[in-house]
């Protein structure tokens, strides 16, 4: 109800209280209250469901590590954020309500930096990478390769907050766009968002032999290795990232599973990829690729929205879905799918929506 008011109270009060905790964060707070809000979000929506929480605070934990916070830093936090809730609440804050929230916290913080202790014993807080290659697939589509020092340890579909050197302690979230590899290559598909600081550095204004700046990886959107049944790959637009991960992942698998790919975008151009995958499915029988625009006359292939394009293509009761995109194109095709008969444990989800900049 009160939006950004609760977010600007709460970094206002954590400042105030703890100015050692300001270099901690960007210069522009804009995306990072954004981020709180959904974090807040969810916590609060799954708070009473500790096993689903579990892993995305555990996930929050690790990747809070590249911004220097230790576990002296959730002690303020808690402060601040307790007194942020004291101020909206009014009235309605009481003693016990107090003491609940107090607990919640604790709890929640435990978790985070039990994550964080155990990580720093494995991986460093950050991984620094170098630029092999920046391709403009589009105006402002880029293909980015880079490779880290020492090796990124992640699983086909997750994210790592991605910082330039163009944009200090500003971070954007990016899938790999490939499996692990053993010479440390990762590459990312960045589309130029208006206005976001951090996309429109890495689309111009990351040259090859410059340097990026990893997070620790995050994020479900993997891959179930104990199904045995066919998959359904949806990606729009860049959300075509993990989707490739885990393409990839399931072509080295000594018998992979039947698999759709649809690649969605508003017109050819913006199918970026499509030569690359029609390729990987040219070599591998079990593979169906199929990429359709909805705003292109002039295109010869599918056309209309993915979730119609999708439904056309169906059923899909037998297959584990794994979709990408933005908000819409994601809560679009998992509605379809879900009055098609598939089975909500079937359809894995990554929304970008919340992290576009």
């Amino acid at each position: 109800m009160h939006g950004d008011a609760v977010a600007l109270f709460f970094y206002s009060d954590l400042f105030l209280r703890h100015p050692d905790t300001r270099e901690l964060f960007p210069v522009s707070m804009s995306a990072q209250r954004d981020r709180l809000l959904q974090a807040l979000g969810r916590i609060v929506a799954e708070a009473d469901r500790l096993a689903e929480l579990g892993p995305f605070l555990q996930d929050l934990g690790r990747d809070h590590r590249r911004f220097g916070a230790i576990a002296d830093h959730y002690g303020p936090v808690g402060e601040s954020l307790l007194a942020t809730l004291a101020h909206f609440s009014g009235e309605d804050w009481t003693p016990d309500l107090a003491a609940e929230w107090t607990s919640a916290y604790q709890l929640v913080a435990q978790v985070m930096t039990d994550a964080a202790a155990i990580d720093a014993r494995r991986n460093p807080a950050s991984w620094d990478a170098t630029v092999l290659s920046h391709e403009l697939r589009t105006f402002d589509i880029a293909v980015i390769r880079v490779a880290t020092v020492q090796p990124v340890k992640y699983l086909p579909g997750q994210s790592v907050a991605v910082e330039s050197p163009v944009r200090p302690r500003l971070w954007r979230y990016y899938s790999m766009a490939n499996a692990p590899r053993e010479d440390s290559t990762l590459e990312f598909h960045v589309r130029m968002i208006d206005g976001g600081p951090v996309s429109m550095a890495l689309t111009r204004s990351t040259p090859v032999g410059s340097w990026l700046r990893l997070g620790a990886p995050v994020g479900t959107l993997t891959l179930d290795t104990s199904s045995r049944r066919d998959v359904l790959l949806v990606g729009g637009s860049t959300g075509l990232a993990p989707v490739k991960a885990i393409l990839e992942q399931l072509s080295d698998l000594p018998s992979p599973p039947r698999t759709h790919l649809f690649a969605g975008a508003r017109n050819a151009e913006g199918l970026y990829d499509m030569p690359d995958l029609e390729k990987l499915a040219a070599s591998a029988p079990w593979l169906q690729v199929t990429g359709c625009v909805f705003d292109d006359p002039d295109y010869r292939g599918e056309r209309g929205h993915l979730p119609d394009v999708v439904a056309r293509h169906g059923p899909w009761t037998g297959c584990d879905a794994y979709l990408a995109g933005s908000t819409a194109m994601t809560t679009a095709v998992a509605s379809r799918l879900t009055e098609l008969g598939v089975p909500a444990y079937q359809i894995h989800v990554e929304d970008f929506g919340w992290s576009e900049s």
